[in-house]
């Protein structure tokens, strides 16, 4: 087959642009000059729009990216002596070149297994059981990613069980929301179902991966840990001079739900590939499809010959099995080409 450009629709949610109305939002904030570091209007009114939004009294901070949100967010949370429990294909754990335990100046990760990317909360118990006092690191964050790795969502039902482990041993709950959006729109629930009102601490809420260029927003449901937060922000590099443009954007997303309009259209292109490669190409699907990511399993010649053809994708888990992403701005057409070139290769 003759070779296509590259081809990135499905290798990652971070590949698309900058959707409309986002960006709409950054060029009417390039227009007049206005206050730094976060003293502008852009920035205090994303904040009132995410109280808005969780329907409670919150703190929120800016920062560029989602490895700073998490690592910050969970030093603000843990000392140099305590642990973070999280799953083993987590982000803290695969994808964050050991920010958390270097801003923590020392906390441990504690991995645990569970079924489609999810703590297993009897597994998290036992390795908890193992940590001998003094001597090891002491437990203090369970922390769930929000849409998992694997694509799937916890329940509202599913948090609250884990925020009950978490509270008798008296650590905090945190949340990678890098795909939070996605989890919403997959469980079509209000936004403090699976926050604050089932035992959420802090949340960090990711705006990249929804149509923002930059920009992710660290909430803190619990304020009383919120404190000093922004000196930590600006110790670690994430105190923006020009902070309405990580605002302004954001302001555009949560805008008459563009956020949850965006995440509801990634979430149904992601169902209709997935819907699409089993049936038309007989490819399996590994991990149910609930958010935007689709996990199969391909074999070594069929991928190569797809990355000939140009398309970009990732192997995910060892040893056959690829993630493909859906975002804001997938189309229908770029998956009927996807399903063309399968089923002309594997035939």
């Amino acid at each position: 087959m003759r070779a296509d450009p590259a081809r990135y629709e499905f290798a990652s949610d971070n590949t698309a642009g900058i959707c409309p109305e986002a960006f709409a939002a950054l060029q009417q904030a390039n227009e007049k000059n206005t206050p730094a570091y976060g003293e502008d209007r852009w920035t205090a009114h994303v904040c009132d729009r995410v109280r808005e939004t969780f329907e409670t009294d919150c703190d929120v901070y800016l920062v560029f990216n989602g490895t700073a949100a998490n690592a910050l967010s969970l030093a603000q949370l843990c000392q140099s002596f305590h642990s973070i429990i999280c799953h083993e294909y987590s982000h803290l754990q695969t994808d964050e070149c050991g920010a958390p335990e270097f801003f923590t100046k020392g906390s441990k990760l504690l991995l645990i297994d569970g079924a489609n990317g999810k703590i297993d909360i009897a597994q998290a118990e036992a390795v908890i059981a193992r940590q001998n006092e003094l001597h090891s690191h002491k437990p203090r964050v369970i922390s769930i990613g929000q849409a998992t790795e694997f694509g799937t969502a916890y329940t509202p039902a599913e948090i609250a069980a884990i925020t009950e482990f978490a509270r008798a041993g008296n650590m905090f709950l945190h949340m990678d929301g890098a795909r939070f959006a996605n989890a919403i729109a997959s469980l079509n629930c209000p936004p403090k179902a699976i926050t604050w009102q089932v035992g959420v601490d802090v949340l960090c809420f990711g705006g990249t991966k929804n149509g923002a260029a930059a920009g992710e927003l660290v909430v803190f449901f619990n304020r009383e840990i919120a404190g000093d937060f922004d000196y930590r922000m600006k110790q670690g590099g994430q105190l923006g001079s020009k902070m309405r443009f990580l605002a302004a954007p954001w302001l555009g997303l949560l805008t008459d739900d563009v956020w949850l309009r965006n995440a509801q259209h990634a979430n149904r292109l992601a169902r209709r590939l997935a819907d699409r490669l089993q049936n038309e190409a007989k490819i399996d699907i590994v991990f149910p499809v609930e958010a935007n990511a689709v996990f199969v399993r391909m074999g070594e010649r069929l991928v190569r010959e797809l990355h000939a053809c140009g398309w970009h994708f990732y192997k995910f888990i060892e040893p056959d099995v690829y993630r493909l992403m859906c975002s804001w701005a997938t189309t229908a057409e770029e998956i009927s080409d996807f399903i063309a070139d399968i089923v002309a290769l594997d035939h």
